[in-house]
């Protein structure tokens, strides 16, 4: 696809290409570290459907998601499509924050350096580089573990605990990432990994942080009417350059 093409608004993705697209995420999020085994989980809604959700069925490791095994699960937990089961914390989780939020997208992993962050008593992501002030009043905070996700109504709690905010950092667990598109919320979970890790290695050096200044962080957030690339499409070239490394290394997610 061309950067004129990806100029231009993007059409509505079909089911399949959100199929293709979130194999591919799951394959990535292996050869990123993010991902463990079978376990946690990814979901997109089908557009046009009210309470219909794609996902891998439980069972499957993520390195060898394809499209074609990808079902359609509701709020209940049924499978309306394909054959396959929804984990229940999947259910109980991405159900209500699809529902309640109106995310097209939602990304759950327990990721190694985020985890590590959430494990400590202020898990506050710092705005103390470029990239952290990106996240800096987008991320919200649930501060009180309450065991395994396995009512519908634990979901709901998350929902509420976002306040129309795209992360959530769940203590003691993981995270959660939202998005319009595959490709906007696989970049916010990527560059979130990244910037967590460098705070955990700032912090393991026992020395003082420096934060950025309200004003320099206000500047990184603010678009330049020079800039060639929207924000939209570098999520896009991101992806797209992502699903090419995957073509290489972990071909087949397209199946």
């Amino acid at each position: 696809m061309s950067i004129d093409a990806l100029a231009s608004p993007p059409a509505a993705p079909s089911v399949q290409q959100l199929k293709v697209e979130l194999a591919a995420a799951l394959r990535l999020a292996v050869l990123h570290d993010l991902d463990e085994g079978i376990d946690n989980h990814f979901t997109v809604a089908v557009p046009g459907q009210h309470d219909r959700f794609l996902i891998l069925p439980f069972g499957r490791h993520w390195s060898e998601a394809r499209s074609c095994d990808m079902i359609v699960f509701n709020e209940s937990g049924e499978t309306v499509e394909g054959e396959g089961i929804v984990e229940l914390s999947a259910q109980c989780i991405h159900a209500p924050i699809h529902r309640i939020t109106g995310a097209n997208v939602v990304l759950h992993t327990h990721q190694n350096w985020a985890f590590a962050l959430n494990m400590l008593v202020d898990n506050r992501l710092l705005s103390a580089s470029q990239t952290a002030a990106f996240f800096h009043n987008r991320i919200a905070y649930d501060d009180h573990y309450l065991g395994l996700a396995r009512t519908v109504a634990e979901g709901e709690r998350l929902a509420a605990c976002l306040d129309g905010k795209p992360i959530l950092f769940m203590k003691n667990h993981g995270v959660v990432v939202t998005g319009n598109t595959i490709a906007q919320a696989y970049l916010r979970m990527y560059k979130l990994e990244r910037v967590c890790r460098a705070q955990v290695m700032a912090l393991s050096t026992g020395k003082p942080i420096h934060e950025l200044s309200e004003d320099v962080i206000k500047m990184v957030n603010t678009p330049s009417p020079f800039d060639r690339h929207s924000r939209e499409l570098r999520e896009r070239l991101f992806f797209d350059a992502m699903m090419r490394v995957l073509d290489r290394e972990l071909p087949g997610y397209a199946d």
